[in-house]
C-alpha cells in the first residue's frame, strides 16, 4: 500500500511541475500535427505566384512534411524537429536521402494558421517572417486534425 502511495505522489509531481512552471507535461502531441492548404507564399521576398501554390495541401505528421501540388503529385518531402523552447520556434528540415539537405526556420501557430519561414540551403536562418534572399515563407491554413499515435 505504501508503495502505491509513493508512486501515485511520483506521478502526480511529474505532471504538477511542469504545470506550476509554466510548461504542459509531455503529451506526444505536435501543434504543428495537421492537414493544410497553402494560403500564401514568398520567396527570396518576392510573393509565390498563386498558380503554384493554388490547390497544394502540406501534411504534417508527428515527424514528417509532404506537400502535394494540384494533381496531388509530391513535390517536397522532409523530416524535421520542431524547438517549442524558443520564441518563435525553431524548425530544422532536413530532406530524403541522398542529398539529405537542412533547412533552418521558424514557425508560429496562431489557431489553424500556421506561419513557416525557412532559409533553403547556403542562406540565413529567418528571425522574422518575412522571406528575404534565400529565404521562404509560407501561410498555411489547418483543413484537418491528425492525431499522435
Amino acid at each position: 500500500m505504501k508503495r502505491r502511495l509513493s508512486l501515485a505522489a511520483v506521478l502526480a509531481l511529474l505532471l504538477v511541475v511542469p504545470l506550476l512552471m509554466g510548461q504542459a507535461p509531455d503529451t506526444k502531441s505536435n501543434p504543428l500535427m495537421g492537414i493544410y492548404t497553402i494560403v500564401s507564399g514568398e520567396e527570396n521576398g518576392k510573393p509565390t505566384p498563386a498558380d503554384r501554390i493554388r490547390g497544394a495541401k502540406v501534411t504534417i505528421t508527428a515527424d514528417g512534411i509532404t506537400a502535394t501540388d494540384k494533381d496531388r503529385k509530391d513535390f517536397f518531402a522532409c523530416s524535421y524537429k520542431l524547438d517549442m523552447k524558443t520564441k518563435p520556434w525553431t524548425i530544422e528540415m532536413t530532406g530524403p536521402p541522398p542529398k539529405k539537405e537542412t533547412a533552418s526556420g521558424i514557425v508560429e501557430v496562431d489557431g489553424d494558421t500556421l506561419k513557416l519561414c525557412y532559409a533553403i540551403p547556403g542562406g540565413a536562418r529567418p528571425t522574422t517572417f518575412t522571406a528575404h534572399e534565400k529565404q521562404h515563407l509560407f501561410v498555411l491554413k489547418r483543413t484537418k486534425e491528425l492525431k499522435a499515435r
